[in-house]
């Protein structure tokens, strides 16, 4: 079986997590996908972040939902990485990127999304790439029950990091699977694929995480660093 790596938050450990910067480096790296965390501005723009506040060359913060996407790209994002003057990447540009790299997309919603938004972002991925190239992630058991409603083609999966209540309810539903390396077994694995459902593995930063993975039989693996499964 072919396990496909995906780019955690884009080629993260160089480059500045969820930025246009670290999405395309992803592709040029040859990751077969990349996740992000998706939020929604002050004036309904989906972003990509994954802290609820975005931080500042100058030092200062910004939290997504209380500002305008105008306010929220006025100035660089704190870089520690490179030159590179960086700003809040939009959803709509992360999409673009997934679908001229022929990536795999991960998208965690981050909090609670309405219904108009669920519709907004999968349209959105529906009219720029594929539905079939889309996963929807969320911590949030109603986040994926509304989306998988609205979108029953789209793949849904629950990321969560041990095995609980919330995790047998995805077998039930017949939800994949994002769990923390740390809380998954094989038997877990095992239960899921009996099933035909998918799992991934979230962060395999060490050769010898990733060679745990791999040993695993897991479908993706989550990374900021690696791209295939030979550590590179």
């Amino acid at each position: 079986m072919s396990i496909c790596f995906i780019a955690h938050r884009g080629f993260s450990g160089k480059y500045l997590q969820n930025t246009e910067e670290a999405f395309l480096k992803a592709v040029e790296h040859g990751s077969g996908g990349i996740e992000t965390d998706v939020r929604i501005t002050k004036d309904g723009v989906l972003v990509v972040n994954h802290d609820h506040a975005a931080h500042y060359a100058d030092g200062t913060d910004m939290v997504i939902s209380d500002h305008t996407y105008e306010e929220l790209i006025s100035k660089p994002l704190r870089n520690p990485f490179t030159d590179t003057d960086l700003r809040v990447c939009t959803f709509k540009r992360y999409l673009e990127i997934c679908r001229d790299g022929h990536m795999v997309c991960f998208i965690e919603f981050k909090g609670e999304f309405p219904d108009e938004k669920i519709h907004e972002a999968f349209t959105m991925a529906q009219e720029i790439y594929d539905l079939k190239m889309c996963s929807l992630q969320s911590f949030d058991m109603d986040n994926l029950i509304r989306t998988h409603k609205a979108f029953p083609e789209l793949a849904i999966m629950l990321t969560c990091g041990h095995h609980d209540e919330l995790v047998d309810k995805s077998l039930e539903l017949g939800f994949d699977i994002d769990m923390a390396i740390g809380g998954i077994t094989p038997e877990l694995v095992k239960a899921f694929h009996d099933k035909g459902l998918k799992v991934a593995l979230w962060t395999a930063n060490t050769k010898e995480a990733l060679d745990y993975c791999v040993s695993l039989g897991v479908d993706y693996i989550e990374s900021d660093l690696f791209a295939n499964e030979k550590g590179e």
